[in-house]
């Protein structure tokens, strides 16, 4: 990754100025990875800067030991597919879903063939996505699940079972010590992947560096405010630890703040009304990981299973398959907590200096109805650590505490939303740009990474009106799915995944 450009231009007055640059990406995340990639492409002439406030990109939720890495398919999720109230299974959410992973797939595997990204099993790798249940409400409802999802071509090669044997040969360490009464269910879609979003952004940004974009480090996007022509200036502080004192500015006729929990801060500054109103809920995370050989050997798939009564879905027991630079963990988790920390190294006061007159009341009304997930958050923070490892017990019977290390997750910031009568809570994401196209923002966690594809190009859609359709064709032939191109057979990841590893596994 290339360091932080040593001199950068030095744009402090208003006499003999630069023209604004066309782009300035804020955070080094794969949001901006993404868009920076697709820019490129689209607009290679433009010029292009990533103002990252860390000594490195991917150091939040990007980071591969900060997030699960699951590739969000909808193949094991179950908060995709609510149950309605007459019983059915809802499978909107999840079609939608696996669509837009596939759309990242597309891209990936594009710029892979392009020479713009690495083959092999720098960031992906095949693994099986699992649902697995216990009791006889859940594996009621699992078989409905499975049904209704199976109909859909997107679903046609997921499997369920019943039958202890089989799920041990899918997965041993569930089943091994496991009461043979208890009533258990699992599908299994041997399609899925690990992706490493670390790896991926890291990638995508010496790619978009190598094509003429300006990466940089220790750089923070302090103020920003819409000039009269239209255009963005930019207050840039130098974090480094012998950097210039004095602040400088950027300015530019389009801003993407995709800076994390870090974004909400941003946008509420640039003044725009579509930012008014939001607030933003912070969640923390923990993760048991083991590396021992003996234990990752037996075990190779993402396992999730169902969440409790108030949690949130990014809480979500799973029992991960991880391959980070080419080694493989397991991980077990999350362990859900609270912090005021909008970042994993933000500021204690992110929360306080969050809190605006437009926000006050549905940041309130959102804690009021939502009593549940906070005596959930209470008890996960308040848990011991052996409270912690029964719950991985009820994954894996033989866990034993010496094989597990407990790391720190990244930090998620969940939006608050104004509504009628107050606010709500969403566990999404949300895109939010200014009216007239010159500033996007993104808010929300899960599923972001796997959708960053097709977020992106939602955001080009509404941002860039005036020049999509010139884009299409070349839209079209990155992403062959845009233009109604089939999804199974053509655009898959066989460059990118190393059959020799894939092969491994399965021995």
């Amino acid at each position: 990754m290339p360091s932080q450009d040593p001199n950068p231009r030095d744009i402090a007055t208003d006499d003999g100025r630069d023209a604004p640059l066309d782009v300035v990406l804020i955070g080094g995340g794969v949001m901006s990875a993404t868009l920076a990639s697709l820019l490129r492409s689209l607009e290679p002439t433009w010029r292009i800067e990533i103002h990252e406030r860390r000594d490195g990109v991917a150091q939040e939720s990007s980071n591969p030991w900060n997030n699960a890495g699951t590739g969000h398919a909808a193949l094991c999720e179950l908060n995709y597919t609510p149950q309605r109230p007459d019983g059915s299974i809802d499978i909107t959410k999840a079609v939608t879903i696996n669509e837009q992973f596939e759309l990242s797939r597309e891209l990936w595997h594009h710029l892979a063939g392009q020479g713009r990204l690495p083959a092999g099993t720098e960031f992906v790798s095949t693994t099986p996505h699992m649902t697995f249940v216990r009791g006889e409400e859940g594996v009621d409802y699992l078989r409905r699940r499975f049904e209704a999802l199976r109909a859909h071509p997107l679903f046609s090669d997921l499997e369920f079972s019943t039958d202890p044997d089989q799920i041990a040969r899918w997965a041993p360490l569930l089943m091994t010590d496991r009461d043979p009464a208890e009533p258990i269910a699992a599908t299994r879609a041997a399609g899925g992947t690990d992706v490493d979003f670390g790896a991926l952004t890291r990638a995508m940004v010496q790619d978009a560096v190598d094509h003429g974009a300006t990466l940089h480090l220790e750089s923070e996007v302090t103020r920003l405010r819409q000039r009269r022509d239209g255009t963005w200036r930019l207050t840039v502080r130098d974090r480094r630890w012998n950097g210039r004192r004095r602040a400088r500015t950027v300015d530019a006729r389009f801003v993407f703040i995709g800076a994390g929990g870090g974004a909400l801060g941003l946008l509420q500054k640039s003044g725009i009304p579509e930012a008014k109103g939001y607030g933003g809920f912070p969640i923390s995370g923990q993760f048991l990981r083991t590396t021992n050989p003996a234990v990752v050997r037996e075990h190779h798939a993402k396992v999730y299973g169902r969440a409790e009564i108030g949690a949130p879905p990014m809480s979500v027991p799973h029992l991960d398959t991880r391959v980070v630079e080419g080694q493989t963990a397991l991980m077990f988790g999350p362990y859900a907590g609270w912090s005021m920390k909008f970042l994993k190294h933000g500021s204690w006061l992110d929360l306080v200096r969050s809190i605006r007159p437009g926000n006050l009341v549905p940041m309130l009304s959102v804690g009021l109805r939502n009593l549940d997930l906070l005596r959930y958050l209470i008890g996960e923070v308040t848990a011991s650590s052996q409270d912690r490892f029964r719950t991985l017990r009820q994954f894996m019977p033989t866990a034993r505490p010496g094989d597990w290390e407990l790391i720190t997750a990244g930090q998620r910031v969940q939006v608050i939303k104004k509504v009628r009568g107050g606010g709500v809570l969403e566990f999404g994401t949300e895109l939010v740009t200014s009216a007239d196209g010159t500033i996007a923002g993104l808010l929300g966690a899960s599923p972001g990474a796997s959708t960053a594809v097709a977020t992106m190009v939602d955001l080009l859609e509404r941002c860039f009106a005036d020049r999509v359709e010139a884009w299409r064709p070349a839209l079209r032939e990155m992403m062959p799915s845009l233009g109604g191109g089939t999804w199974d057979e053509s655009f898959e990841l066989d460059r990118l995944v190393d059959e020799a590893v894939t092969a491994d596994h399965s021995a």
